[in-house]
């Protein structure tokens, strides 16, 4: 018995090893692709927010019609993450949130278009490790969420508020149909972008997936529909890097999870996670940031779950860094 488990353990570590090397021997693709999905998942009644997803919004995530003949304003916006909670603070580190506003001629009604997580953003950087399951859990999605008006205050006291373009009712209504397909096979939030080096010719790894990639999108949208966007001032984002070398790839769940052969690595992985863990104490929060320091610093190592499928990234200076980088409009 003893025997048949040391070869089924041989034979499957062979094929990982097959996996790892076909992707990187001309294979793999860099940056990985964002894994689009045929619809959206229902929410697990573990996942809880702290805050409710677009509260405001549609149920149903439906937009407006608007009449052809319309005339419709669009605007860039930009705030400081939880500017609700914490006013102008996470903005000194240019912590930003984006969204998109658009405005009725016909009507007078504005609008309000974001995308962000529906259970916060530390449930869609780490997993939680529940006792009744062997693998890390994620509560990790992403949505879109459009309501009726815009906060003028809340964009503009310290962010940005700026009319950049004009459309048609028709171009609107094209939008709005585009970003419901986006919405339903766009599912996950993915904070991290990771980078093989600062420089600008260095290699893109993994491509972050959030609010700011959405405004992205949807401006790239308007611009082939015929829409015509400029802006007064300079249009920066907020990025979040980590910075290794060459990923390895190492499986999904049922591949690192469900194999006894594989439990070292699923221990390695799961350790940690727990560092990451949700609602420390303070002091328990503190040992865990120096748990974390010799991971990713000393030992420069990092596990990353991208497309439910786990990597694992030799980590190298500066390890990880916020920016706030320009994306010109298209």
């Amino acid at each position: 018995m003893f025997y048949t488990e040391v070869v089924l353990g041989f034979k499957l570590l062979l094929f990982l090893h097959v996996v790892a090397q076909f992707r990187i021997n001309g294979q793999q693709k860099w940056p990985v692709p964002y894994r689009r999905f045929d619809r959206r998942p229902d929410v697990d009644s573990y996942c809880q927010a702290l805050y409710p997803f677009c509260p405001t919004g549609d149920p149903d995530g439906r937009i407006p019609y608007m009449r052809d003949s319309d005339t419709i304003s669009v605007y860039r916006l930009q705030t400081p993450v939880w500017e609700f909670k914490y006013g102008s603070l996470l903005g000194k580190f240019h912590i930003m949130h984006d969204a998109v506003g658009f405005s009725s001629a016909e009507t007078g009604t504005n609008y309000t278009m974001e995308w962000y997580e529906l259970f916060q953003l530390g449930n869609c950087t780490f997993p939680h490790l529940r006792q009744d399951m062997y693998a890390p859990f994620w509560c990790n999605q992403g949505a879109a969420c459009f309501f009726e008006g815009i906060d003028d205050l809340h964009w503009s006291q310290n962010g940005t508020l700026e009319k950049i373009g004009v459309i048609t009712g028709q171009q609107f209504n094209d939008m709005a149909r585009w970003v419901q397909e986006d919405n339903e096979t766009g599912i996950y939030y993915e904070t991290w972008a990771v980078r093989s080096d600062p420089s600008p010719n260095a290699t893109v790894w993994f491509e972050s997936y959030d609010c700011s990639q959405f405004v992205h999108r949807t401006y790239r949208k308007l611009t082939e529909l015929g829409a015509k966007l400029s802006s007064r001032s300079q249009t920066n984002y907020t990025k979040i890097y980590l910075y290794s070398g060459e990923p390895t790839y190492l499986g999904n769940d049922s591949a690192i999870f469900g194999q006894p052969a594989l439990k070292n690595l699923a221990l390695d992985i799961c350790k940690f996670y727990h560092t990451f863990r949700p609602h420390q104490t303070f002091a328990d929060a503190m040992i865990s940031l120096l748990e974390a320091f010799e991971t990713v610093v000393l030992e420069r190592s990092f596990y990353l779950y991208y497309n439910f499928e786990y990597w694992h990234l030799p980590m190298k200076p500066p390890y990880v860094r916020i920016t706030y980088e320009e994306v010109p409009l298209p």
